[in-house]
């Protein structure tokens, strides 16, 4: 045992005074008369008996109660974990906030134990000491020290976040504060400690304890929950919807619960019109992905909710997201002599393509990224400004297919082909050559063909260029020749791509354009990848930035975001011809917004809440030891339990004054009993 303030055991002298008053006594005794004494000194020798151990224990209680005292001023404690903590601390608590802790513990949501929990720590401590309250939102004025009131005051205001924010970057957030000289610092996370928020691994867990002049306190807040239904994302099969086509919505829908669920009912909201899409089944554990049919007869944004019913979690029961169909996809043409037949009639048959034949030397390189594809038809001469505008192109996200002219120079060719970093062009060679492989992993061939290639009738070329063959360059064939040269490669370029053809597409040389099983595919696949597609939503948190082409934006006019009762201006940022939207923190609730530029919608949006909380596994005392390591303190406490005290405890000892003080007033009472039954004794 020891005493906060040991120099009160001086008081233990005043132990001296009730014996001195009792060896020294004042009182002066009155004489009686009595007629007759003789029967008297037997009794005056037994009540003297009885009336010095009466004054012996009264003085035995009275000795005891000055000591209690003493000993209760001295605050005497027993040492709990490391040791008692003296001056003043800089205490941090993170009160999880995440929609998680919106489940109940007992009818009460977690968050407001957390609340209540994360009060009863500032009221343990003393008025000196300074608190940082955090929470998963990371705000600005929460990356301070303020005194016990403002403490509690920000307590009061918190409220459940779409945000979340792993432990190791909370530890982090934590440590950054700084302590303004205080003796010692110590960390509370308050939390259901849902697995998903924690290190991956041991080691990077150990790092959260490093700092050993950190005290670090886990309070775990959990209840049980058997089951959730999460929809975990949706997103369509081709790069873009198109008009007055089937369009295949994929969707992820998950079962994070320990119990199978039958007939789940899966809804679909789009442009305000409700459709049910039938019920499925999942086994606790399980995910699948399902497939909805959506037929887009307007072109335009197309705002599609997708809804599941689940209880108690409910925050990713909808999905929102936005489809962007466009009313048809641009192809332009660079010929060099003439426009191709073949590609006239292929794109005349597509009513929502539209293709546009230019001539090499009249090009309006501004409106190079309106199109979806480009192709250059059997072309050699290629000038450093075409050179650098398609280069340009590419890099942005377009998307560039190349058939070079037939035994011509392709020095100014080669130069745009290494530029993008692709193999370039060598001999030209008329040796017949056949086509015996079709990539089917590549976007422009996948899922086009149904069977086997065993009857397909593949091309043929009887002129051709060699080309490098360095691996470096990442080309990926899509066309192969039987003797393992690639007729057609593709070249990741920047956002876009370059597709190359080492023949013409004349038909003197190459039959590729009467191969409709083939020309057709590739075409139209290349061009519908060129297509920019926007985004379908954005994760609220997730940092991706917001990308907007084709939109001139003067010095005057910016962008606003409005929707789901807010309205703000994002942060913008110009880079090329597109333009950047950061919304940082501005967007919290799930939902589709408007993008307006001058008053005009310019582009649908849709959030929708991180789904990291979906898994409803929780780490319990054993595993946070685990991953944590040793040095973290895990408090957990009863439903009864007098939290403040037991924090109290943790920091300056298990307190024993209270109980010297009942000791006091026991054994004064104890001598009040000893003078009233003894009252008659002398």
């Amino acid at each position: 045992m020891q005493f906060l303030y040991p120099a009160f055991l001086w008081g233990l002298l005043a132990l001296a005074i009730p014996v001195i008053i009792h060896l020294f006594s004042f009182r002066r005794f009155k004489k009686v008369a009595f007629t007759n004494v003789k029967f008297l000194q037997e009794i005056k020798e037994e009540t003297s008996n009885r009336s010095k151990l009466k004054n012996l224990l009264v003085l035995l209680m009275r000795l005891l109660a000055v000591a209690a005292m003493v000993f209760a001023f001295a605050q005497p404690f027993i040492p709990v974990g490391d040791g008692v903590k003296t001056g003043n601390n800089a205490v941090s608590i993170f009160v999880d906030n995440s929609f998680s802790m919106e489940a109940g513990l007992n009818e009460t949501p977690l968050l407001e134990v957390a609340k209540s929990k994360a009060r009863d720590i500032i009221k343990a401590y003393n008025d000196a000491d300074r608190f940082q309250i955090l929470t998963h939102d990371f705000e600005g004025r929460h990356q301070r020290l303020v005194s016990k009131e403002d403490a509690i005051k920000m307590i009061d205001d918190i409220k459940a976040s779409a945000s979340v924010r792993s432990l190791t970057r909370i530890h982090n957030r934590q440590a950054q504060t700084t302590d303004n000289g205080a003796d010692n610092r110590i960390h509370y996370v308050l939390s259901d400690f849902q697995k998903s928020i924690l290190p991956a691994t041991i080691e990077s867990g150990m790092a959260i304890s490093r700092d050993t002049s950190i005290e670090i306190n886990m309070v775990p807040i959990q209840s049980v929950i058997e089951k959730n239904l999460s929809i975990d994302s949706a997103w369509l099969e081709a790069p873009v919807p198109l008009l007055n086509q089937t369009n295949k919505l994929l969707v992820k829908i998950s079962n994070y619960g320990d119990q199978d669920i039958e007939d789940v009912r899966l809804s679909v909201l789009r442009n305000g019109q409700t459709k049910p899409e039938g019920t499925r089944s999942l086994a606790a554990g399980a995910s699948v992905i399902d497939t909805i049919n959506l037929s887009i007869l307007q072109p335009g944004a197309q705002d599609i909710t997708l809804q599941v019913t689940d209880y108690p979690v409910q925050f990713d029961d909808n999905y929102y997201l936005t489809l962007t169909v466009p009313a048809e996809i641009k192809v332009l043409s660079i010929n060099q002599v003439s426009a191709n037949r073949y590609l006239n009639a292929l794109f005349r048959g597509l009513s929502t393509y539209d293709l546009v034949n230019q001539s090499i030397q009249q090009l309006n390189y501004a409106d190079f990224g309106t199109y979806d594809l480009i192709i250059l038809n059997d072309v050699s001469d290629v000038s450093t400004g075409l050179s650098r505008e398609l280069k340009d192109y590419i890099s942005s996200g377009g998307h560039v297919l190349v058939f070079p002219a037939a035994n011509r120079p392709v020095a100014a060719l080669n130069q745009l082909l290494s530029s993008l970093e692709a193999n370039t062009l060598t001999e030209w060679s008329t040796t017949d050559r056949k086509v015996s492989k079709v990539n089917t992993q590549e976007f422009v061939f996948d899922e086009v063909y149904d069977n086997t290639l065993g009857n397909l009738k593949l091309p043929a070329t009887k002129g051709q260029y060699g080309a490098t063959k360095y691996q470096r360059k990442g080309g990926r064939s899509l066309l192969q020749y039987r003797n393992g040269q690639s007729m057609m490669t593709r070249y990741p370029y920047g956002s876009g791509n370059l597709y190359l053809c080492v023949s013409p597409l004349d038909e003197n040389y190459n039959d590729l354009a009467l191969n409709a099983e083939v020309f057709v595919p590739l075409l139209y696949k290349a061009a519908l990848s060129g297509r920019r597609a926007v985004r379908p939503a954005y994760v609220i948190g997730g940092g991706a930035p917001i990308e907007v082409a084709d939109v001139s934006v003067g010095a005057d006019v910016v962008f606003k975001i409005t929707g789901q009762e807010t309205s703000f201006i994002p942060g913008q940022k110009t880079l090329d011809a597109k333009v950047l939207l950061d919304v940082a923190d501005q967007v919290d609730k799930a939902g589709l917004y408007n993008l307006t530029l001058g008053g005009k919608v310019v582009q649908k949006l849709a959030f929708n809440y991180d789904r990291i909380e979906s898994n409803l596994q929780i780490a319990q005392k054993e595993d946070l030891v685990d991953l944590l390591g040793s040095r973290i303190n895990v408090i957990e406490a009863g439903k009864d339990t007098d939290f403040a005290l037991l924090i109290a405890e943790k920091d300056s000892g298990k307190r024993l004054w209270r109980w010297f003080i009942i000791a006091a007033l026991v054994f004064l009472g104890l001598e009040t009993v000893l003078l009233r039954w003894m009252k008659g004794v002398e």
